[in-house]
Parts: C-alpha cells; sequence; structure tokens
C-alpha cells in the first residue's frame, strides 16, 4: 500500500506527498502534461527538444546538473506521447536544493540560442543514430503513420524528421514552454523521509510565487476504428528480414488494456512465452520474437516484432503467427499459465515499488490518469482478468482488418 496525500496550490500546481522514513533518500517528481501528442504536426519533436532543454539553465542556475550534484543529488528525465516527466533524487536533508532547482526552471528558463543550437544538434545526432544509422532503427517511424492515420500518434517522440528540429527557433520554443510548461499544467510528487508539513511549506516557498499561465491544451481526432488490412514494404541494409505487426488496443483507462499486456506476455515475454517455444525454438522460423504493448493514454498498439532465419519466407513467418492467433482466439487459456504471468507481473509491480522514486514516479502518472489510487489498485485489475476475458480481447484485437503490418526487406 502505497500512502499519499494531496493538495494544490492557489497556481494550480497539484502536490502529492508520500512519506517513507526507512530511506534517508527523497524524490522529487515533476510531471508535466505535454508529449509528443500536443505537438504541431508541421513543428514536431519539441517535447523530447525541452526534455534536453530544461537542464540547460535557469534565470538564477547556470547548470542544472552541477547544483545537483553539488547536493548530492542525480536527476534524468523522460519524454512519452503523453507527458514529460523530470526526477530527481536527493539526501534527504537536501531536498530543498532540488525544490530551488525546479521552480526555478518553471519559472524562468534561460532562452539563448547558444542553448538552443547546442540542444538541437543533440536531438538531431540522437535523431540519426538511434532512427538513421542504426540497422532497423526507422521501423517506428515506418509502423506508426501507417497504423495511424489522424491521430497524433502517427509519429515518434523524437519527431517526425530531423528538418522539424533544425526550423525550431527561439519564438517557437518560447512559445511552447510558457504554454505547457505551467504549473497549473504539472504535477509534483514529493516522496521519500519529509513530512507532510515539510513538503507543504517547501512547495509553498518555492512554487507558490510562479503564476498560473493560460494553457492552451491542442486539440486533435481520436484515430477512427481501422476497417481494412495496411501493408507496406521497406528494403535496407540489414542483416536479416523483419516482420512487424500492429494491432490497435484499448488505451491505459479501457477495459481491455491489462488484459492486452497480460497477452503480450503471453505470446512474447520470455523463453516460456508461445511465441519462442512454437516459432523459435521449435519451427526455427525467427531468430527473435517479441510482443509489446506501445502503453498509451490514447487507444495504443499491441506489437508484434520478430527477425526472420535465413531462407523462411514472409508468408511463411506471418502464416505462422496467425496459426498462433487463431488458436488464441478459440482456445481459453488454462488456468497455469494465466497464473504464471500474473505472478510475474505482480513480482514486477511489488519489485518496483521498493524504489521511491518508482513510487514518486507512480503516483505523478496515476494523477495524470486522473485516479491518484491506481497506484493500489493496478495489481487487482491484473487479478481480476480471467480466461474468458483473454479469449473475448483477442477475438476483437487479433484481426487482419485491424492490423497495419510492415515487411522490411534485407537487401540481397
Amino acid at each position: 500500500m502505497i500512502t499519499y496525500q494531496k493538495f494544490q496550490l492557489d497556481n494550480g500546481l497539484t502536490v502529492i506527498h508520500h512519506y517513507d522514513n526507512s530511506t534517508q533518500i527523497c524524490a522529487l517528481n515533476l510531471l508535466y502534461k505535454v508529449g509528443s501528442r500536443n505537438e504541431d504536426p508541421e513543428k514536431t519533436g519539441f517535447a523530447h527538444l525541452f526534455e534536453h532543454l530544461m537542464f540547460g539553465g535557469s534565470k538564477n542556475v547556470s547548470e542544472f546538473d552541477t547544483e545537483l550534484q553539488m547536493a548530492g543529488g542525480e536527476s534524468n528525465a523522460f519524454t512519452s506521447n503523453d507527458i514529460t516527466n523530470y526526477y530527481v533524487t536527493l539526501p534527504a536533508n537536501n531536498i530543498e536544493t532540488g525544490f530551488w532547482l525546479d521552480s526555478d526552471r518553471m519559472l524562468s528558463l534561460d532562452f539563448n540560442q547558444k542553448s538552443l543550437d547546442v540542444q538541437k544538434n543533440v536531438v538531431i545526432e540522437e535523431f540519426k543514430e538511434r532512427y538513421l544509422n542504426q540497422p532497423y532503427g526507422d521501423v517506428w517511424l515506418k509502423i506508426l503513420p501507417l497504423a495511424y492515420k489522424t491521430h497524433p500518434y502517427n509519429w515518434p517522440t523524437i519527431g517526425k524528421k530531423i528538418e522539424h528540429i533544425e526550423a525550431a527557433d527561439l519564438d517557437q520554443v518560447q512559445s511552447f514552454f510558457f504554454n505547457y510548461y505551467a504549473p497549473n499544467n504539472a504535477i509534483l510528487v514529493i516522496a521519500g523521509n519529509i513530512t507532510f508539513e515539510d513538503c507543504q511549506r517547501l512547495a509553498n516557498k518555492w512554487f507558490g510565487d510562479i503564476p498560473k499561465r493560460d494553457t492552451i491544451i491542442r486539440k486533435y481526432e481520436q484515430e477512427p476504428t481501422q476497417l481494412e488490412p495496411r501493408k507496406e514494404d521497406v528494403y535496407n541494409d540489414v542483416p536479416l528480414d523483419m516482420l512487424v505487426k500492429a494491432y490497435h488496443m484499448g488505451g491505459r483507462l479501457d477495459p481491455d488494456y491489462y488484459a492486452c499486456d497480460l497477452l503480450s506476455d503471453i505470446l512474447g515475454s520470455g523463453k516460456s512465452a508461445r511465441f519462442y517455444n512454437r516459432l523459435v525454438k521449435e519451427k526455427r522460423l525467427f531468430s527473435e520474437l517479441d510482443t509489446y504493448i506501445s502503453g498509451d493514454v490514447d487507444p495504443g498498439l499491441f506489437l508484434i516484432e520478430g527477425k526472420l532465419i535465413k531462407g523462411v519466407t514472409f508468408e511463411q513467418a506471418e502464416a505462422a503467427i496467425m496459426e498462433e492467433l487463431d488458436f488464441l482466439k478459440s482456445h481459453h487459456i488454462e488456468e497455469n499459465e494465466l497464473t504464471k504471468v500474473i505472478n510475474k507481473t505482480e513480482t514486477n509491480i511489488l519489485f518496483g515499488d521498493i524504489s521511491v522514486l518508482n513510487r514518486a514516479m507512480k503516483l505523478a502518472f496515476a494523477e495524470f490518469l486522473g485516479d491518484s489510487e491506481l497506484v493500489n489498485t493496478e495489481i487487482d485489475h491484473y487479478l481480476s482478468v480471467t480466461p474468458e476475458t483473454l479469449l473475448e480481447t483477442a477475438k476483437s484485437m487479433f484481426n487482419e482488418s485491424n492490423c497495419s503490418t510492415l515487411y522490411y526487406h534485407a537487401k540481397k
């Protein structure tokens, strides 16, 4: 059970406190309600760019990490389709340094051309290294626009293309910051060895005077139901052919989310999974074959991704996958198989909760979803999944009219 208390400052900042006196560490997690789905389709990659810019210095702090490290702290951040999340960990007696640093960059990030140019170059090099110069790196750039025709999930968090980052100027960056990086568009979680009273005092001291902003949340359309199979062939200089199938599934709060997550484990998680045993080990059609879900807030994707053994055709590989999916759609999963994956999931959740930082991040994200109590009920949602639930979910999802398929050919 993760205990917590919640309050809101006059400027709209939501603050959550979680007390743990068994540690001498405190975590400060600041979630901004902005991800790549909030970007202009012609100016993508801004949310991820800001993940870097926020460490470039603010009005009173020339180097964020230098000041933090002098207090014995560490920091990092990540961007998703839905949020941008910043976090620091510090010795509990130095946590006020974290309040000071994060409040200063929320109030007055240092905008200058030199910092922007440096961070743009960092992001551009990351784009090239991860998406263009790495074997299969552009898979995400191909499968997303194939699966999404309307929703802004049709580009990765780093952006559609390098040119969007190259074209970003100071005015555009400032506008993006002052719209989304506002106290009334953020969730602050303080977890660790700090009392609720000190949390209230420091939150008011450092964040209370930051003015509320007129945040405009960009509107976008939800993806309409896919009614026909979509397929695309890609040719590149890679060692093996790869098959990628993406099925639309529910979002983070939809009833089928937990069933889809468990189905991904049953099919493709580890060496006891069905795909590994039947298609990798027994039939030797794939050198590796994985399944995973995108985990998005809005309806996301259930992905099947595998590299073919040389000599195996796409027709053979895809037919074998379809045979497994058809079996899944026509037979109840046995209780022992379901119990095994639920136990594995429960173990992962409980071990994750050992970390005070993980608890802070979970509280922030649950609050973002609109139900902070999810940090304590998540396991119950998995435990409530039955073989019948999995069967019905599989029948509904694994239809080719709901699927986008990428045939990634290795150039001969």
